[in-house]
């Protein structure tokens, strides 16, 4: 079993930052990927970033490139995720996933522990 706790999420204005970040707990040595996965009213849940636990490899949708940077600190078992340059269509719930067998870093259904969620709320 792994454990995970979000913190970070609130309401800024476009172009400001928000940083979140989840801990984890438990069997941490058996997470192959961490990723960050978001969801707004009325949509899907899609992914925004993953890191590899172990070597640190990391992946991002196209919509956050260059605008968010994901980082871990292993000694604290905890992913952070960076979010500059906010803009309003940010604006979701943000949930921190980790993966125990090895499966596509990008979808969902490749994860198996989440997180309780936390609010972003970007205004014009």
């Amino acid at each position: 079993q792994v454990q995970l706790v979000e913190s970070g999420g609130g309401l800024v204005q476009a172009g400001g930052s928000l940083r979140l970040s989840c801990a984890a707990s438990g069997r941490t040595f058996s997470i192959y990927y961490m990723g960050w996965f978001r969801q707004a009213p009325g949509k899907e849940r899609e992914f925004v970033v993953a890191i590899s636990w172990s070597g640190g490899n990391t992946y991002y949708a196209d919509s956050v490139k260059g605008r968010f940077t994901i980082s871990r600190d292993n000694a604290k078992n905890t992913v952070y995720l960076q979010m500059n340059s906010l803009k309003p269509e940010d604006t979701a719930v943000y949930y921190c996933a980790a993966q125990v067998y090895y499966s596509d870093y990008y979808s969902p259904d490749g994860y198996n522990y989440w997180g309780q969620g936390t609010q972003v709320t970007v205004s014009s």
